[in-house]
C-alpha cells in the first residue's frame, strides 16, 4: 500500500494547490505522511455524516471539494462540530484533504464532470486561465448539445441526471425557448453572469442563483437560468477525481480501493410548491 505522502502527491499533480484562489483553503488538513493508504473515500462536503461514512466503510483518506475550514480557526475542541471532525479523524487515523477551486478551474474539473453528467460537449473554458498556454484550464465551461432541446427538455434533463435534491431545479425563462449552446458552472455562478452574456450562450446553468443578480441577468438578454442545488452540481466531481485516482493507482500498481459518497449533504431536505391562483395575482396584503 502507498504512504499517505504519495497518494497525496498524485492529487497534487491533478489539483495543484498552487491553482487554488488566494482566499481559498485547500490540501491536506488531517493526516501522518507516512500512514498507509489502502481505501479512499470522495465526497461533497466534509461533515460529521461523511467522516462517519469514512470511518464505517474503512477509509484511511477522506478527500472533499469543500474545505473544514475555510477562515481559520482558534480551536478543534469536539464542543463545536468542526472539533469533532477533526477529533474523528485523528481518533481514527482517517487523512482529509481538499481540492476546491483548483480542481474548479482544473483539466478535467468540476465543470466538465457537470457537463458530463449533462451530455453537453464541452467546447472551452467560461473563464481561460491566462497560465495555460493550451486554453483547457479555467472557471466554469461553455458546451454544445448534440441537438437542440428546450429550456423545459434541458430542465428535465438537468433534474434526471443529477443527484435528486429537495431543490430540483429552478428555471427562469421562456420554458419553450431552444437552446442550442450552455455555459455550466459548478457551485456558486451569479458572478459570471458578464462573461455569460459575453459567450452569447442560449442558457446558463450553475446553482445558488440570487435575486438581484438573476432579476438583472434576465432584464438584459433573453439567457435562459437553470438554477441547480449546490451539492448537485458538484457532486460529479467526486465521480471524476474517483476514476482519476483508480487510473493512477493502476498505473502505480497500488491497489487502491476508491468509493465515492452517495450520501446527500446538501442542506435542504424538503420542498412544498406554491399554490398556484388565478383570482389573486398581486402579492398578499
Amino acid at each position: 500500500m502507498p504512504r499517505l505522502s504519495e497518494v497525496i502527491a498524485a492529487l497534487e499533480t491533478l489539483w495543484p494547490a498552487e491553482r487554488a484562489e488566494s482566499w481559498d483553503a485547500v490540501g491536506t488538513v488531517v493526516g501522518d505522511p507516512d500512514q498507509e493508504v489502502g481505501r479512499v473515500l470522495f465526497a461533497v462536503d466534509p461533515v460529521q455524516e461523511i467522516v462517519d461514512e469514512a470511518l464505517k466503510l474503512g477509509a484511511d483518506l477522506l478527500v472533499t471539494h469543500h474545505p473544514l475550514y475555510l477562515r481559520g480557526t482558534t480551536t478543534v475542541a469536539a464542543t463545536h462540530f468542526k472539533g469533532r471532525v477533526v477529533h474523528t479523524l485523528i481518533k481514527n487515523d482517517i487523512a482529509l484533504h481538499v481540492a476546491h477551486t483548483n480542481a474548479d478551474t482544473a483539466d478535467p474539473g468540476v465543470s466538465d464532470a457537470l457537463a458530463g453528467a449533462l451530455d453537453l460537449r464541452v467546447v472551452r473554458p467560461l473563464v481561460p486561465d491566462p497560465a495555460d498556454p493550451g486554453g483547457r484550464r479555467g472557471l466554469g465551461r461553455i458546451c454544445e448539445l448534440d441537438h437542440p432541446l428546450t429550456v423545459r427538455e434541458l430542465a428535465e434533463r438537468a433534474a434526471e441526471r443529477l443527484p435528486a435534491t429537495a431543490q430540483g431545479i429552478r428555471v427562469a425563462g421562456d420554458p419553450e425557448a431552444v437552446i442550442r449552446t450552455v455555459a455550466v458552472s459548478g457551485g456558486s455562478g451569479d458572478s459570471l453572469f458578464d462573461v455569460v452574456r459575453a459567450a452569447g450562450v442560449d442558457a446558463f446553468l450553475t446553482a445558488d442563483l440570487r435575486h438581484h443578480p438573476a432579476s438583472e441577468a434576465r432584464a438584459h438578454s433573453p439567457l435562459a437560468l437553470l438554477d441547480a442545488a449546490h451539492w448537485a452540481t458538484e457532486w460529479p466531481w467526486c465521480e471524476l477525481a474517483a476514476a482519476q485516482l483508480d487510473e493512477i493507482s493502476d498505473r502505480e500498481g497500488w491497489d487502491l480501493r476508491v468509493h465515492v459518497s452517495r450520501t446527500v449533504t446538501d442542506p435542504w431536505t424538503a420542498h412544498a410548491a406554491s399554490t398556484a391562483t388565478t383570482d389573486s395575482p398581486g402579492a398578499p396584503n
